[in-house]
């Protein structure tokens, strides 16, 4: 069995407005998937982080940090994100190291 790798998949809205103005009722239904999907990854042990940043410009970014057996099966993971799969958002994978995590903190 293969170690368990960590990978972040970074996150950018397909269409600024999304987060500058307001979503189309279609981009609001696929957010409301995306964080079911990332809700039920978080319960399985696979997502450890997954949050946005608070600027709602064209430099606003969302990054998700998992835990992958190798580089595919977190591609497949990123890419049955609705999110991705139905096109509101871009994600770019990066394999990645966890230096330092305080665990106290994420309490």
């Amino acid at each position: 069995m293969a170690a368990v790798t960590h990978y972040i998949y970074k996150l950018t809205p397909t269409r600024v407005g999304m987060v500058s103005e307001s979503p189309t009722p279609h981009e609001a239904d696929v957010v409301k998937q995306h964080f079911l999907y990332l809700t039920e990854l978080t319960e399985k042990g696979v997502l450890l982080l997954a949050g946005r940043t608070l600027n709602n410009d064209e430099k606003t970014f969302g990054i998700c940090i998992l835990k992958a057996s190798s580089a595919s099966a977190a591609q497949e993971i990123m890419h049955n994100d609705p999110a991705v799969k139905n096109k509101v958002m871009q994600a770019e994978l990066f394999p990645y190291r966890i230096a330092l995590f305080n665990e106290s903190a994420a309490k």
